[in-house]
């Protein structure tokens, strides 16, 4: 990732570097055309078939872009609707922290989406760059995974007010539908979390400390995600841009406070955490001294026993016991009486 960063050393402000490792097998472009009565759906997968028609106040168009590396066709549209250049630097830039900026030809908003691998227990990112004005909407997907299918559906659907607002409000339904996205992210942790407190309560502690550090890993991750896009979103919320109607303001303030409800969430996961890492340090810890137990009590009671093994075990000529008939086993039924006189001692002391 970092040789992909070091591409931009050097070069002026605006130039256009895809950033990103997912290079798709072709580029093209999902526009979408419609109305409150009419709608038009066409796929341009090639640089010929993509003509842009004259904006329509009438009309909203959403240009998604799927996939980044192509450089030429994201300069291409930015000469077509005059996009700035600072614009598609950044949405060709999957390493850009989440953020709003108003132009005057237009505002962009960047977020990022969020999906959890099961197998790693780690957060996939990926960066969509969002750029709207009165009557436009294009989206920039790193990905040839459509994040926003089940918006078309929507839209075809006539489902909610999409097709019967403005563009700002389209920018908002697509964040919306990012954001709601990281509420099933945090189920999947949640499940993670409790598969672990279940592990621990099991007796079973293998790999608990690794599960652990990578779910805090992830916390962590998803919380320097998130902050920047709550300071975006506020940012928006407040907007007195001309491309940004009043009433949808309320909405775009309905997203920011998803964001501050999933913070909290992840702060509560993170404690959640803590408490299991503590408690799996804890069973350890009580593991080792219920070993160490053990051990303590059969060394206490093989003391004596060695010390009358090595009492008789000396070599000394006059000793009287020696020679005794029944010497030896005097001693060991001297040993069992000890044995069993420290088993009853530990047992009514209930240290074993």
């Amino acid at each position: 990732m970092a040789k992909r960063r070091n591409r931009k050393t050097g070069l002026p402000p605006g130039s256009i570097v895809y950033t990103g490792n997912h290079n798709v097998e072709k580029v093209y472009v999902h526009h979408l055309r419609f109305n409150e009565k009419t709608i038009e759906d066409i796929i341009l997968d090639t640089h010929d078939q993509i003509v842009f028609e004259k904006e329509d106040k009438d009309y909203i168009d959403w240009y998604d872009v799927r996939g980044l590396q192509n450089t030429d066709l994201i300069k291409a549209i930015g000469k077509i609707f005059n996009i700035h250049d600072l614009i598609l630097e950044d949405a060709a830039d999957i390493n850009r922290r989440a953020k709003y900026e108003e132009f005057p030809n237009g505002n962009y908003l960047i977020i990022k989406a969020l999906s959890f691998d099961h197998q790693d227990c780690a957060l996939d990112t990926e960066q969509v760059a969002i750029y709207f004005r009165k009557g436009l909407v294009i989206t920039f997907q790193e990905n040839k995974t459509d994040l926003f299918s089940e918006m078309r559906k929507r839209i075809h659907e006539s489902t909610g007010k999409i097709r019967s607002s403005g563009a700002d409000y389209l920018t908002f339904a697509l964040a919306d539908h990012v954001v709601d996205h990281y509420f099933t992210v945090l189920d999947d942790i949640e499940d993670r979390i409790e598969w672990m407190e279940e592990q621990l309560s099991n007796q079973r502690h293998d790999n608990i400390k690794e599960e652990v550090h990578k779910t805090k890993r992830t916390l962590i991750k998803l919380r320097k995600t998130i902050s920047p896009l709550r300071e975006a979103l506020n940012k928006f919320a407040k907007s007195e841009s001309p491309f940004v109607e009043e009433t949808s303001l309320n909405y775009i303030r309905d997203v920011n406070n998803h964001t501050f409800q999933v913070m909290d969430t992840v702060d509560t996961f993170r404690d959640v955490l803590n408490g299991i890492q503590d408690l799996y340090l804890s069973e350890i810890s009580m593991k080792m001294n219920q070993i160490m137990k053990v051990l303590t009590i059969i060394t206490t009671i093989f003391v004596p026993l060695s010390f009358m093994a090595a009492l008789y075990g000396m070599n000394f000529e006059h000793m009287p016991e020696l020679t005794y008939r029944y010497g030896y086993f005097i001693v060991l039924f001297l040993m069992f009486i000890i044995f069993a006189v420290s088993l009853v001692y530990f047992k009514r002391k209930k240290w074993f």
